[in-house]
């Protein structure tokens, strides 16, 4: 085997090795994949449940063309487990400031969890295309400020 051979073959040898390093180190950090639960229709009845002061469970549901709870008040630093079922045909779910993609698809449930550090509001837009009023169909989180006790 020529010299050069060799090089080649460690040189490859050594950027496999990292490329398989790099998706085993990602997979352990990255696990905020979003969770497919069973459907219960009890999902299909929209809902803000506050646990404590900064934990929050929010049943959202979409349906042409409309998400219910239009509008989600939560305080700053809150956390939220977003339940996301459809009513009828598949909708999207997307909170793009938090890296938030969901589809809405009937007979299915899925939950993710978004922690909200800073106030502002948070549009959430359908990206499946579902029907005429499509363009339309938009909700929002409004994160506030917490009281400050002076």
């Amino acid at each position: 085997m020529d010299p050069s051979e060799k090089k080649i073959i460690g040189i490859t040898g050594v950027v496999l090795a990292l490329f398989i390093f790099s998706i085993l180190y990602a997979r352990g950090k990255n696990n905020d994949l979003p969770e497919c639960l069973p459907f219960n229709k009890t999902y299909l009845d929209p809902k803000i449940i506050k646990l404590d002061e900064k934990t929050f469970q929010v049943y959202a549901v979409a349906q042409m063309w409309q998400f219910q709870p239009a509008q989600i008040y939560i305080p700053a630093g809150s956390e939220v487990d977003f339940y996301i079922s459809s009513k009828d045909v598949v909708h999207g779910f997307n909170i793009s400031e938090k890296n938030v993609n969901l589809m809405a698809v009937y007979g299915n449930i899925n939950k993710t969890t978004v922690k909200f550090e800073r106030a502002g509001i948070y549009k959430i837009t359908c990206h499946e295309y579902c029907g005429i009023g499509h363009q339309s169909m938009q909700a929002e989180v409004i994160v506030t400020e917490p009281p400050s006790n002076k």
